[in-house]
């Protein structure tokens, strides 16, 4: 492969990400594995971030402008057309990646070439990037689709796949704000997941969850489920996706607190590690 063609592509949709967007693009350009393009797609932001990354020189960042918001499946689409290399990896604005994540997730898919799409495992981080817990991920393809009705614990800023994976099945913009879970319902019979044990990135989390769109995020991805489970023929699965449409809808008129959890020693001291390195990062080219 030419030096001058990526080896993986790195889609970074923005939308208002304030003073959080600096840190995840540092986050990126700061990673141990080098051969990758980050597309930087701003959605139509009315903020002041992009100015924050100014005087960020590095060859590997391209930011896309068009002053227009489309949403975050069409932004993801317009990334897909665009993407130069082998993997297409996500990133989402306000979220950390430690420094080893791509070579990490590279290693895994490179080693298992059956595997379409890697996860990683991710720390919850507060509003002031503090560790707050560890996010539940499952580790292989039966544990990750053995629950559709469910949902799958495949968490979306943390994903690294081929790209033509990708290609072949799309974001579809109609999935409200669980692009992610649609994907995954319609191409899990025909695909091969799993995510890497080790803690890659953190998952940036909000004190006060927005109520109204947590309903219609259930609210859509229910209807989805319906149409994928009856298109095929799996009733069982359809009175199962109904009984936990209506749990978590009644979970949402219960006040939620973050619980607090602290990190294991070594864990924690990578975070730490993982932020230092971000505010280090020189801005330099490559």
């Amino acid at each position: 492969m030419s030096s001058d063609v990526p080896l993986i592509t790195v889609a970074l949709p923005v939308y208002n990400a304030g003073h959080y967007l600096r840190c995840a693009v540092l986050s990126i350009l700061n990673q141990t594995e080098a051969r990758f393009e980050l597309l930087l797609i701003d959605d139509g932001s009315t903020d002041q971030a992009l100015q924050s990354i100014s005087d960020i020189k590095d060859r590997r960042l391209m930011i896309l402008q068009d002053g227009l918001n489309k949403g975050l499946a069409t932004r993801l689409n317009e990334a897909l057309a665009i993407a130069r290399g082998k993997y297409f990896a996500r990133m989402d604005a306000d979220d950390v990646a430690f420094p080893e994540r791509l070579e990490s997730q590279l290693a895994r898919l490179e080693a298992e070439p059956e595997l379409d799409l890697v996860a990683a495992r991710v720390i919850r981080i507060d509003e002031s990037s503090n560790p707050v817990g560890i996010f539940p991920v499952a580790l292989t393809h039966q544990k990750i689709c053995r629950q559709p009705w469910v949902g799958f614990h495949f968490p979306h800023p943390a994903w690294m796949g081929k790209l033509s994976w990708f290609r072949r099945y799309g974001y579809k913009a109609n999935a409200y704000y669980c692009e992610d879970q649609e994907l995954l319902l319609r191409a899990y019979p025909a695909s091969h997941f799993a995510s890497i044990s080790e803690v890659m990135l953190g998952y940036r989390i909000r004190s006060k969850p927005d109520v109204r769109k947590l309903r219609k995020t259930y609210a859509a991805f229910f209807r989805i489920q319906l149409k994928q489970f009856s298109l095929r023929r799996q009733w069982l699965y359809c009175l199962g996706a109904v009984f936990v449409f209506v749990l978590r809808v009644l979970k949402t008129y219960i006040p939620s607190r973050i619980n607090n959890s602290p990190l294991p020693g070594a864990m924690g001291m990578r975070w730490r590690q993982a932020l230092d390195a971000c505010a280090n990062y020189l801005g330099r080219a490559t």
